[in-house]
């Protein structure tokens, strides 16, 4: 965007949306560990599906909630990088703790983007697993998924 109020107005809603998921990810993250998935019960075509996806899904949940997390504390630390403020929602601003440093901040907003984009992608390739499971292969991996968020939610 050029410059702006257009673009500050987009600027901020960039930030405040970074800690919005950044907040979601510090609840989410205790909350799955006390609330594990529930197990499948694979079909016989399922069974030798399982013995490799599921160790490969696991650890797309970990990358995942480490970019989820990792993303927005780029964005906060590039921020700050450039000697901006970082506001919280308009209630508070926390100053940056460093002076502006324009090689540092062009560093992390490569980093930024780079996790941005990996993000993205794999949260599609995620979706795109989850949605083959259940047309393909025919499991109940995108049910036990829905059911498991309900249930926690109906409580």
């Amino acid at each position: 965007m050029s410059e702006g109020s257009t673009r500050a107005t987009g600027l901020i809603a960039h930030v405040w949306t970074g800690l919005i998921v950044l907040l979601l990810v510090a609840v989410r993250i205790p909350w799955r560990v006390a609330n594990p998935p529930p197990k499948s019960s694979p079909t016989e075509f399922g069974k030798w599906l399982i013995e490799w996806t599921d160790p490969a899904a696991r650890t797309m949940h970990y990358v995942l909630y480490v970019l989820l997390a990792a993303v927005p504390l780029v964005g906060i630390a590039f921020l700050f990088a450039r000697g901006h403020s970082l506001s919280l929602f308009g209630f508070l601003e926390i100053p940056s703790p460093w002076s502006a440093d324009r090689a540092l901040a062009r560093k992390l907003k490569e980093v930024h983007e780079v996790l941005g984009n990996l993000l993205v992608i794999l949260a599609l390739f995620h979706t795109m697993a989850a949605l083959l499971h259940h047309w393909v292969f025919g499991d109940n991996t995108l049910k036990r998924m829905l059911l498991h968020f309900r249930s926690r939610n109906a409580h």
